[in-house]
């Protein structure tokens, strides 16, 4: 008579299938891989077909494996979502930062910052138009450096250049508006860096530009001067 298989030898049987699954798999992917979806349905297969006559597999234990093996493939498949969408960010925003090299852009602050000629740009938005307008610029010690009289403007984005500095100083301007009736328009100013290349050292591209040793990141940026 044939002796029924036994627990011990259905756990071994299991075993030897499971190792050599998971030999396959790794022969395959030429490395340590994880367990596929595949594997973990050899191996409930291999526990079906060599489950003891007198202990069969519990049938809730086999409802959570299979659970298990839905969760880990959704994660995976999530994972490798996530990555794709990661990698197509990155390249989107270094494309993004590439374009600006060579533009002028203007972020949020008043500081004037000369080039080898002497000469600085200037940009600031104004909330509604005026009648008149000024740009007072100040030295490295805070006293008046110059005053520009730019007369009325409309609301929006406003610019001006300056050529009376020092090559190479980072001087600081500030705006005084009146509209029609005399009452006072404040103006937001911004600092204008000329972008001389893209910094890819960190998590996200950054740009290099003219007059500091600091990179500014892409999303500072208020505006690019000359854009339509």
């Amino acid at each position: 008579m044939t002796s029924p298989i036994t627990s011990g030898s259905a756990a071994a049987n299991a075993a030897n299938v499971a190792a050599s699954s998971t030999a396959n798999s790794n022969s395959g992917s030429g490395s340590a891989a994880s367990l596929t979806q595949s594997d973990f349905l050899q191996l409930l297969t291999a526990q079906l077909k060599y489950q003891s006559p007198t202990s069969p597999a519990d049938p809730t234990q086999m409802a959570s494996e299979f659970a298990a093996i839905s969760t880990v493939d959704g994660i995976n498949s999530l994972n490798t979502k996530l990555s794709n969408l990661s990698t197509s960010t990155g390249a989107s925003q270094m494309a993004q930062a590439s374009a600006l090299v060579g533009k002028q852009v203007a972020v949020s602050g008043d500081s004037l910052i000369t080039g080898s000629s002497g000469a600085a740009e200037g940009a600031f938005t104004l909330p509604s138009a005026t009648k008149d307008t000024t740009v007072t610029i100040l030295n490295p010690n805070g006293s008046v450096a110059d005053t520009l009289q730019l007369g009325a403007l409309s609301a929006g984005q406003q610019s001006f250049s300056w050529d009376g500095g020092t090559p190479g100083t980072t001087y600081s301007y500030n705006v005084t508006a009146a509209d029609s009736t005399g009452a006072s328009v404040s103006a937001a100013p911004y600092t204008v860096y000329t972008v001389q290349g893209v910094n890819v050292s960190g998590t996200s591209p950054t740009l290099n530009v003219a007059g500091t040793a600091s990179t500014i990141p892409v999303s500072s940026i208020q505006t690019v001067l000359g854009a339509s």
